[in-house]
């Protein structure tokens, strides 16, 4: 059953270096981009994605209340992966010592914070895939070596 949610505002993106996430690794020194990408996401690449993730969520209506409540939507990132030539991002999660840290009084379960976590990296995935698509057209300029032999000779 589809996730009946008007999309949020997008996320303002901060200058931060993606190496510093765990589930995220950026290979060479890159212009991440954030500002245009922000642009792109007002424009309309979030609320595309979200409609379009929503539509097919297994994330609940309870389980997006805790979303909301946490306001775990505002804490997504994307950026320019240069090396990749792809959108990167990091998505937020709840940390798995949210028994211990009593979070919110609505999460209750392993399953609730499973859900929670794999939607929002859905979410994630489904932006990127949004703004390289429709938006983005960037290319990187590949610097060979200098030192490369040439095997033509």
């Amino acid at each position: 059953m589809p996730l009946d949610a008007d999309p949020p505002d997008p996320p303002e993106l901060e200058t931060i270096d993606p190496n510093e996430y765990e589930d995220a690794q950026v290979v060479d020194d890159t212009d991440y981009r954030r500002e245009e990408i922000e642009g792109y996401l007002r424009e309309g690449a979030w609320d595309r994605a979200f409609e379009e993730w929503a539509a097919d969520s297994a994330m609940g209506a309870e389980d997006y209340a805790i979303v909301v409540d946490l306001d775990l939507m505002e804490r997504f990132d994307f950026f320019w992966d240069s090396y990749a030539e792809r959108v990167g991002y990091h998505a937020p999660g709840l940390p798995e010592d949210w028994k211990r840290m009593d979070i919110h009084p609505d999460l209750d379960s392993w399953g609730t914070v499973s859900a929670i976590n794999a939607g929002l990296t859905e979410l994630g995935q489904k932006v990127c895939d949004v703004l390289k698509g429709e938006y983005i057209e960037w290319e990187t300029e590949y610097e060979a070596p200098d030192d490369l032999p040439d095997f033509g000779e």
